[in-house]
């Protein structure tokens, strides 16, 4: 299905809870959402559930989901599964479009490879000022049998802390740091900071401060004007705990 399609789906269709992702830190359900003869599986993340942080508002994680969604759809490298603000059981919350991986994958051996895809994945991650990438919120795409681990494309999820305007960045994929940017990241950075003034500001300020969205696209320049990844700032820990 087409990705408006999956949007509409997400925004009108009938949201009936079946489950609960235990391993989750919020209240993560999972969701059937059906309208008419479609039905398909989503995660749902209650404002309501959302833990306390003492580095993020109370109550914010949800609109940074979609935030995160927002900037990869202007990307075109579709990271983040379709995701949108909507009221269901428990209240307003984050719902995203469920997304099979390929479990037969290694995480550990796919974090660390050398994947392209991961690559570009790690500059989105400086962009949205990512301080959760952990090996376990890839979900690498389903490719045909025998394909080389480094070949892998995947989704990436769980972005509720997200856009701080303080350096937060925090993952598992260093790889690159301090590497010139790949050309086609430079590109996509280009296009993105002349989105900022073309809607693309005003879409997020619906769910960030006007600071956080400012503050991304000065993260976005800063990326073009030194044209490489960046490097651990020594102020923050680098890898999240645990990292997978």
């Amino acid at each position: 299905m087409s990705e408006a399609a999956d949007l509409e789906l997400l925004r009108d269709g009938e949201l009936t809870v079946v489950g609960r992702i235990m391993d989750a830190s919020n209240a993560t359900l999972l969701c059937e959402i059906t309208d008419g003869e479609r039905e398909e599986h989503c995660v749902y993340k209650p404002v309501l559930g959302e833990r306390p942080l003492w580095d993020f508002p109370d109550g914010t994680l949800a609109g940074r989901e979609v935030a995160a969604y927002l900037v990869s759809a202007e990307t075109g490298w579709d990271f983040v599964p379709p995701t949108i603000l909507r009221d269901g059981e428990f209240g307003s919350g984050m719902v995203q479009l469920w997304v099979n991986g390929d479990e037969d994958v290694d995480l550990v051996e796919y974090a660390q490879s050398a994947a392209p895809h991961l690559r570009l994945l790690s500059v989105f991650d400086a962009v949205i000022n990512n301080s959760d990438r952990k090996g376990g919120h890839l979900i690498p795409r389903p490719m045909p049998g025998g394909t080389p681990v480094v070949d892998y494309d995947c989704w990436g999820v769980d972005h509720g802390v997200t856009f701080s305007v303080e350096d937060k960045l925090r993952t598992v994929l260093w790889r690159w740091a301090g590497e010139p940017l790949p050309q086609e990241a430079i590109g996509v950075l280009e296009r993105l900071c002349a989105r900022f003034d073309e809607g693309l500001a005003d879409s997020l300020e619906e769910h960030l401060t006007v600071a956080e969205v400012a503050r991304t696209r000065e993260r976005v320049r800063g990326l073009l004007r030194t044209g490489r990844h960046p490097e651990p700032s020594g102020d923050w820990p680098p890898v999240p705990y645990p990292p997978f």
